[in-house]
């Protein structure tokens, strides 16, 4: 599907301060809205994935899966601090033609929705059937709800929480911490950063799988090697492909981004935030995942009013949210089941 680009007609003022003067967001769009304008899918996207939603959720979106084209009009846009089409630190200011980089300003998952919600207003889409994100495609979806409480009618929320985590601060952290290690980083170029960059996402994955998926995949069918482990070649592989299709500078950004996340700030505190939600809610948690744990999501159903919590046993800790297509499917069937029998 093609890529479209929506500048903001005005400048977008930042949590942090300052704005952002001529902010674009990029989307993507599937199916057709249809005369009741009532069957939208909004889908947010995680850290390092793109608006094609049905490239990187192929299980949940695109013909003939569970938010088919053929009944849903089906929008993913990318976040700012990306670099994937919407504004970020690469991206040229068009005042003076020179990218940002380190001085790109901070910004958090409330400046994400911010810019979102200025699309969803040009779109002209005045009810949201569905919004659905995991991780920080997660965050991005329950401070929207937030928000905006009138305008979503259901709200799917996977592997994600309400404030990000000590524990996910500190492997956002020692991510940073290799990328700055690299000094090519300071060189403000937009391979700065890359062998960092590398040495983050193997941080990551460690945080995204699980010791069992590991052992399935990454044991060596031999006693005899000292050396040249495939667990380790995977690690070197994972960042060497991310590396190839992301910059250090977003990813310091967008990690930056979840740290800050929190939907309790300056409301009262997270269980008064919750409460605000009017959207009928399916939560969804990994056993295994070690990053967003299943006490995370069960705060969640817990204190938003009438939401339905559901765990999925997987192996693949917090990126079964990407894989275990087939649970999530018969969560999202029990769910609308329930919600519509009344």
């Amino acid at each position: 599907m093609p890529t479209h680009h929506f500048q903001l007609p005005h400048p977008l003022p930042l949590e942090n301060g300052g704005q952002l003067t001529h902010p674009t967001v990029a989307y993507q769009t599937w199916g057709q809205l249809n005369a009741a304008r009532d069957n939208v899918v909004w889908v947010c996207h995680a850290l390092t994935a793109n608006a094609d939603a049905a490239d990187w959720w192929p299980g949940l979106v695109g013909p003939g899966r569970y938010f088919d084209p053929a009944d849903w009009f089906i929008v993913c846009a990318n976040v700012l601090g990306s670099c994937y089409g919407s504004t970020g630190p690469l991206t040229p200011d068009p005042e003076t033609g020179q990218a940002a980089f380190q001085a790109f300003p901070l910004l958090t998952v409330r400046d994400m929705v911010a810019a979102h919600e200025a699309l969803r207003t040009e779109l002209g889409l005045a009810r949201v059937h569905t919004l659905v994100g995991g991780s920080l495609g997660g965050q991005q979806a329950i401070e929207w709800a937030v928000q905006q409480p009138a305008v979503f009618e259901n709200l799917v929320l996977l592997a994600t929480n309400a404030r990000h985590s000590a524990w996910g601060i500190a492997f956002n952290e020692a991510q940073r911490l290799a990328v700055f290690a690299d000094p090519t980083y300071q060189q403000n170029t937009p391979s700065g950063g890359a062998a960092g960059l590398r040495a983050a996402r193997a941080v990551a994955l460690l945080s995204y799988r699980s010791y069992p998926a590991y052992g399935r995949t990454q044991t060596e069918p031999t006693d005899e090697l000292l050396t040249d482990f495939r667990a380790a070649a995977y690690q070197r592989y994972q960042g060497d492909k991310l590396a190839a299709r992301f910059d250090a500078y977003s990813y310091v950004t967008l990690t930056r981004a979840m740290d800050s996340h929190n939907v309790g700030r300056g409301r009262g505190g997270v269980a008064a935030a919750l409460g605000r939600v009017r959207a009928r809610t399916l939560v969804i948690g990994i056993t295994s995942d070690v990053l967003f744990p299943v006490a995370e999501q069960q705060e969640l159903a817990r204190h938003i009013p009438g939401a339905m919590y559901a765990e999925m046993d997987s192996t693949y800790g917090h990126d079964g949210f990407l894989l275990e297509a087939a649970q999530i499917i018969r969560f999202l069937e029990r769910f609308h089941a329930l919600t519509y029998a009344h």
